[in-house]
């Protein structure tokens, strides 16, 4: 396990997917472009899964729940899948980390880049990486 710290403007919600964003970003190098799924949000309040063969997104419900609960000081465990690659995140508002059970490089991959995007209030995201992970409502 990695782990990272950090002084942030940026609001919880561009924390959530910058570090999804990028997390998913740097497992696709050695997992190709196999579908990055998030499989486990947990907050507080509740624990967020796929239901049945449904993808799990980021509706505004789940959104609110973590953005609060982040605004909070409370941490945030995820864990996502891509490939044969299984990822656990833990985010707060001024800490990430990260283990995988594949490539353990990877890890160090993510810390590097989220140590350079964490800091800015606008951090790089793709255009099309939101849709993917947002329901259309």
């Amino acid at each position: 396990m990695k782990s990272l710290e950090f002084e942030s403007d940026m609001d919880n919600e561009r924390k959530v997917m910058v570090a999804i964003f990028w997390t998913n970003r740097k497992a696709a190098r050695t997992e190709g472009c196999a579908p990055f799924r998030i499989t486990k949000i947990e907050t507080p309040n509740e624990t967020y899964t796929p239901d049945g063969r449904k993808l799990l997104k980021l509706s505004k419900v789940v959104m609110k729940d973590v953005v609060e609960s982040l605004d909070a000081g409370e941490p945030i465990p995820m864990e996502f899948s891509i490939g044969e690659e299984n990822l656990k995140v833990v985010l707060s508002a001024d800490s990430f980390s990260v283990s995988v059970e594949k490539s353990p490089e990877i890890e160090g991959e993510i810390i590097e880049k989220l140590s350079m995007e964490f800091p800015k209030k606008y951090a790089n995201l793709c255009d099309s990486f939101k849709p993917r992970v947002v329901p259309k409502e």
